[in-house]
């Protein structure tokens, strides 16, 4: 009866734990999408600027509904429109708990793009409307990237056609969808306004890695000395970092020595040379770049 009584608590706090993550990612899904349909109807709607995406391609029909149509032909319906057979092919290809969470954000989009009032920022500085609108549009998806979701269009259209055209990467295809869509952006609106837009696109990227990568990056401090265990103690209680030690043999010595490595944040690193410094002046210490590092200290969660 115990273990039984420990097995539902453990299934119990996992269900908790669940619904937990799912309860924030939904409002970050919110927020992520709030600020992309910002960026889209304030700032590069008004500015003509075509970043790529079923966005782009919606700032593109209703300016050419506007000025040569009979009627105008708002953001939020060509969004509905063509995210609609993108997302059935998604669903065909993929299956529905796939997109759910991209679902939500493409339904969001779409009725705040419709209730949103009307209204223009800076869209007389384009430098400006650039930089805000890569920064606005970056973090929006890159928040919506951190609760695994998009807002659809040609992500999702790739992530799709990827299952077919295997011999291309899934990152190609998007690109090839984009730039096609910044293609006609430049037809439409000129190549000035383009050339605004590819600022603002790099801008995006730089933004989103920043979101998704921000708190997993570190340094790596390889040390070898002959005074190891004094600079192990010293850095496990002054910088409250752990340290790893192997065995090492120099090959032109031939003797063994152990090698620490300390993953550590940017800050820590000066830190570490002085503890080196002051136990060891010849000791061979190596900095490295680490991408992502998971575990205490740094991203201690795992979702």
């Amino acid at each position: 009866m115990e273990i039984l009584d420990m097995e539902e608590q453990k299934k119990l706090k996992m269900t908790k734990k669940r619904f937990m993550v799912y309860f924030r990612d939904f409002w970050i899904i919110i927020l992520g999408t709030t600020i992309v349909s910002f960026a889209i109807k304030y700032l590069f709607d008004p500015a003509g600027m075509v970043t790529g995406g079923v966005s782009g391609l919606a700032i593109v029909v209703r300016y050419l509904s506007l000025n040569f149509g009979p009627f105008e032909i708002p953001l939020w319906v060509t969004n509905l429109v063509l995210n609609i057979p993108i997302f059935l092919f998604a669903w065909w290809t993929e299956g529905f708990k796939r997109i759910i969470r991209t679902g939500l954000a493409f339904v969001v989009m779409t009725a705040e793009l419709y209730f949103f009032p009307d209204h223009v920022f800076v869209a007389d500085n384009p430098l400006l409307t650039c930089v805000y609108g890569g920064i606005c549009f970056g973090a929006g998806t890159g928040l919506l990237l951190l609760a695994k979701a998009t807002t659809g269009g040609t992500d999702m259209l790739g992530n799709s056609l990827a299952k077919y055209l295997r011999h291309v990467p899934v990152g190609r295809l998007i690109e090839y969808l984009d730039g096609a869509v910044v293609i006609v952006g430049a037809f439409v609106f000129g190549m000035e306004q383009t050339l605004y837009a590819i600022i603002s696109v790099f801008i995006m990227g730089r933004v989103i890695d920043y979101i998704v990568d921000h708190g997993k990056k570190a340094k790596m401090a390889l040390i070898i000395s002959s005074k190891p265990q004094e600079i192990t103690d010293t850095i496990l209680k002054d910088l409250d970092r752990g340290v790893t030690s192997l065995k090492g043999v120099g090959e032109f010595t031939k003797s063994e020595r152990k090698v620490l490595i300390c993953i550590c944040t940017q800050r820590d690193v000066p830190l570490i040379k002085d503890i080196v410094k002051e136990y060891d002046k010849k000791a061979f210490f190596i900095v490295g770049n680490v991408s992502e590092a998971m575990g205490e200290g740094f991203v201690e969660k795992w979702f």
